[in-house]
C-alpha cells in the first residue's frame, strides 16, 4: 500500500495555508520590472505588482512560470533573485526594465485545480514561430529543442510563460496552442511577437512516463 502523500504547507499573511511550490497555470496578475541588479552570477529583479502588499519574504511566486523566492518587500515593490542556472534555462535573462511578466502565487490548500499541476520548474525555452488569427482567437506556434522529456501530446497540457494551455498540432520539436481573447488580454501573450523566446514547462506526468520508459 502506498503511503499517503502530505503536501508541504506554508502560511500566508492572512493565515491561508498554501501548497508549497505548487501552481496551476492560472495567471493572477502582472508584475512590472522596475530594477535589474547583477551580483556575481546572480541577478536581483525588483518588481511592482498589484499584489505586492500581500507578499511576504520567503514566499514562492511564479514569474513567467519560473518559481522564485521573495527576498524583500518595500512599499509597492518586491525583490526576487535568479541564479545562473535559472537565467540559462529561462527567458528571465532577456527581461528589461519596463517589461511585464505573468504572475501566479502558490495554490492555496482550499483552492481549485483550474489549470493543471505546475511546479514552476521551467524545462527549456522555445521560440515563437508563427501567430495566426483564427476568427477571433489566435493560434501560436512554438519550436523547441528535441529531447526525450520534451514531450507534447495533442489535447495534453503545457505551461507557456506560466500559463496552463492545451496543446494542438503536436510534433517532435513544435506544437501550437489556441489563445482565447480573455487569455490574450490578461497575460503577456498580448506582447508576444514572432521570434520571441518563451518559457516551457512540460507536463510532469509525461516527464515521469518518459523517464520510466527510458529505464526499460
Amino acid at each position: 500500500m502506498l503511503p499517503a502523500l502530505r503536501p508541504k504547507l506554508s502560511k500566508s499573511q492572512d493565515g491561508t495555508h498554501l501548497l508549497k511550490n505548487m501552481f496551476t497555470g492560472i495567471i493572477e496578475t502582472f508584475a512590472k520590472v522596475e530594477k535589474i541588479e547583477k551580483e556575481g552570477t546572480n541577478v536581483h529583479f525588483t518588481f511592482s505588482s498589484p499584489v505586492t502588499s500581500e507578499l511576504k519574504v520567503d514566499q514562492s511566486v511564479a514569474h513567467n512560470g519560473v518559481c522564485l523566492t521573495v527576498v524583500s518587500v518595500s512599499g509597492n515593490t518586491y525583490v526576487v533573485t535568479a541564479i545562473d542556472e535559472t537565467l540559462k534555462r529561462t527567458n528571465l535573462s532577456n527581461l528589461n526594465i519596463g517589461d511585464v511578466v505573468n504572475l501566479e502565487r502558490c495554490m492555496p490548500a482550499t483552492g481549485r485545480f483550474d489549470g493543471h499541476i505546475v511546479q514552476g520548474h521551467v524545462d527549456t525555452t522555445a521560440t515563437c514561430k508563427n501567430i495566426k488569427d483564427i476568427n477571433g482567437s489566435r493560434e501560436f506556434t512554438f519550436e523547441h529543442e528535441k529531447s526525450s522529456t520534451n514531450i507534447t501530446v495533442e489535447k495534453g497540457s503545457i505551461t507557456i510563460n506560466g500559463v496552463s494551455l492545451t496543446v494542438v498540432n503536436s510534433a517532435d520539436t513544435s506544437f501550437s496552442v489556441h489563445i482565447i481573447p480573455y487569455t490574450f488580454e490578461n497575460t503577456n501573450f498580448k506582447t508576444l511577437k514572432v521570434g520571441d523566446k518563451i518559457n516551457l514547462e512540460f507536463d510532469i506526468v509525461g516527464k515521469y512516463v518518459a523517464k520510466l520508459m527510458s529505464l526499460k
